[in-house]
């Protein structure tokens, strides 16, 4: 028993410690913490997907090419080609009946779970979600299901990341970014691309944005991943170098279009593909275990024809990157094999397999710029003699457009292949490729802004929620409540005040959490407060009150106690925050934050009789040195264009230089003549 106390002592003043350090000091702990287990979890998926890989493609006689950077074996052909139906179909129908019967939200591509978990329930992924990944997908792919290395990490490390939010009670903001920066180290650590990790998990959250506030605890995490998976697997690049990759002649500009477009258009029909399957398997009357088994009879019927298809495929890449190994494979085989790697994923992946789409979507990608440097090889002038930057650059824009994060997937193959040098071309090919693709994303839980994510929901309905520190709000506590006091005591205190639940301190005045009625009531009268369960959430001073609202409602909490040291400062409601931020508003303009020594960013409402209302933004007499930064309406942040009609209710952030600010609030305050108001 005091063993246990002293378990939960500790874990109290870590939680209270992790709460109230500053932003850099937490997540460079937290980030590292995140970083090891993920380092660690990748290298173990790595080592158990090596080891069925031999164990089922082994029954076949067939042996999986691989890259540069993993053994470099050779491409060669199954030894029982007529067992690879078999060996497939069993790995679909074992990985099935583990997933389905175990944890079904491990099925389909983890790196899509990740993300909807981010958005929508950050502590919520259970703890035996990473296990049943692990196993399921080294099964599904090891024993030849088309699928990628990422999705099981991806998922591994928001596990861990979801885990050390619930341990650790972290709000709802810090608990996303766990759960981003564990994505981001589980895909940076398989990949051996770091960098391209970490700027994936700010990345891949949105179709059009990026969750800045989670790069720093990304790279630390991402960085930390990679080191300890290099300790164990190796620092090498999967491909290793790509020598002949280089950009010497603008000629080449008009090949790279070519890529664009031709990866535009794959890249619709990987997604469409993709999700038409998946939607097609749902619609059969099979048990679920059962579909991926079916599936996986498919996909090794698939592999009779083209072999490439099965797993990673990864050595098929690496033949794309050397001349005479890629002349030397038939030109059907590398013309047919993008596409028929899109129906194997879809096969394998949709049928509810467990499995990534990163992997095969870089495999399309390779295999589709390989085929048009061999079709433009025999007579296209100034052609690269090697088909390695096709390869490259259209790796890049497949997935780049498909997965809606370009920066971080032109990272991670570059990493991947230890070249920068064909970036510039890429960034050509990549935003053809998007044009075409559009707004499709191979993720169907990517958000399109943070503006409709859960994150944010209060920093972007309510803007000036984020200046606003919740220690200004926050109002002195109706009854404290000891540790040592008795359940029954405790009653008589919280009824006498009129409050349903109080703070509870120890002697030395460290807040120890908050508790309530319904919970002394259900207590022994003679218990002490301190050793019933109590809610640990607790917000800092520092606290914004967008960022202590997110946490009240991620708990579906009323209220929470507020520290500072470790210290009580009083207690914060929804009612107290939405009365701070009324009172801030009061005066119609606020000074949210000085910029510098030379500005000030205000925030200001436009009342019904305003000047302002009714007309465009360009017609707006804005002074010289001022602009006009966002216009909050409702629940929607408002791009300030010129034709955009100002409404009364408005909210305007404006930045306005110290000399323009006397004339600026001149303009906030004009009232229409009473003519013509209405």
């Amino acid at each position: 028993m005091n063993l246990r106390k002293r378990h939960d002592a500790l874990l109290r003043v870590l939680r209270l410690r992790i709460r109230s350090s500053a932003y850099l000091r937490k997540w460079i702990v937290l980030g590292a913490v995140i970083g090891v287990i993920s380092g660690l979890g990748a290298a173990l998926f790595f080592v158990a997907l090596d080891f069925a890989s031999h164990v089922f493609l082994g029954l076949a006689g067939y042996v999986p090419a691989s890259p540069l950077g993993e053994g470099a074996k050779p491409i060669t052909d199954a030894a029982r080609p007529w067992m690879l139906p078999v060996v497939v179909g069993l790995g679909g129908l074992i990985a099935g009946i583990i997933v389905f019967r175990l944890a079904p939200e491990a099925e389909g591509h983890g790196t899509d779970a990740a993300i909807a978990a981010f958005h929508h329930g950050p502590r919520r992924i259970r703890a035996r979600i990473p296990l049943v990944k692990l196993v399921a997908s080294a099964i599904t792919i090891g024993s030849g299901g088309s699928g990628g290395r990422e999705g099981p990490t991806a998922q591994i490390g928001a596990g861990f990341g979801s885990f050390l939010a619930r341990l650790l009670d972290l709000d709802a903001r810090d608990a996303r970014i766990a759960v981003s920066t564990g994505m981001g180290a589980g895909i940076g650590a398989i990949f051996r691309a770091p960098l391209g990790g970490a700027v994936l998990a700010v990345e891949i959250p949105y179709r059009d944005d990026v969750e800045s506030d989670a790069l720093v605890p990304a790279f630390v995490g991402s960085i930390v991943a990679f080191s300890v998976f290099g300790a164990i697997i190796g620092f090498s690049p999967i491909f290793g170098r790509a020598g002949g990759a280089g950009f010497t002649d603008p000629r080449q500009l008009i090949y790279y279009t070519l890529i664009g477009l031709a990866c535009g258009i794959v890249g619709r029909l990987y997604i469409a593909g993709f999700y038409g399957m998946t939607n097609w398997f749902k619609t059969w009357p099979l048990p679920r275990e059962l579909r991926p088994a079916v599936a996986g009879v498919a996909v090794g019927c698939i592999a009779l024809a083209v072999p490439g298809v099965l797993g990673t495929g990864y050595g098929w890449v690496q033949a794309g990157f050397d001349r005479n190994t890629l002349l030397s494979i038939p030109l059907w085989v590398v013309l047919v094999l993008p596409f028929a790697k899109i129906l194997a994923t879809s096969l394998s992946i949709g049928s509810g397999g467990s499995g990534g789409i990163f992997g095969p979507g870089m495999f399309i990608g390779a295999l589709l710029g390989a085929g048009i440097w061999r079709l433009l090889e025999p007579f296209a002038p100034g052609l690269p003699a090697d088909p390695s930057p096709f390869v490259i650059v259209a790796m890049m824009a497949l997935f780049g457009s498909t997965a809606r994060a370009p920066l971080a997937v032109m990272l991670m193959v570059a990493e991947m292949t230890d070249s920068l040098a064909m970036l510039a071309p890429a960034m050509l090919a990549i935003g053809l490729a998007t044009l075409i693709v559009g707004d499709r994303s191979i993720y169907s839980s990517q958000l399109r802004n943070r503006a409709d994510s859960p994150a944010h929901q209060f920093r972007f309905a309510l803007p000036l929620m984020s200046a606003i520190p919740a220690g200004d709000a926050a109002r002195a506590a109706r009854a404290v409540l000891s540790a040592d006091l008795t359940a029954a005591a405790a009653i008589d205190r919280l009824e006498a005040a009129g409050v349903p639940g109080a703070p509870v301190v120890e002697g030395s005045g460290t807040v120890r959490g908050s508790v309530d009625l319904a919970t002394l009531m259900a207590a022994e009268p003679t218990a002490k407060v301190g050793d019933l369960p109590l809610d640990e959430a607790i917000i800092s001073v520092n606290d914004t009150l967008d960022g202590a609202l997110g946490m009240l409602a991620d708990g579906h909490r009323s209220w929470a106690p507020v520290v500072a040291d470790d210290r009580l400062a009083g207690v914060l409601s929804a009612r107290d925050a939405v009365a701070a931020y009324r009172q801030a508003l009061a005066s119609n303009v606020r000074q949210v934050k000085m910029v510098g020594s030379t500005g000030t960013l205000l925030e200001a409402e436009i009342g019904p009789t305003s000047v302002l209302a009714g007309k465009p933004v360009s017609q707006a007499a804005w002074p010289r040195d001022s602009v006009l930064v966002s216009i909050a309406r409702g629940e929607q942040v408002i791009v300030p264009r010129g034709y955009v009609i100002l409404q009364a209710g408005d909210r305007l952030t404006v930045f306005t230089a110290t000399a323009a600010r006397q004339e600026l609030d001149t303009l906030l305050a004009s009232r229409m003549p009473a003519s013509e108001e209405s």
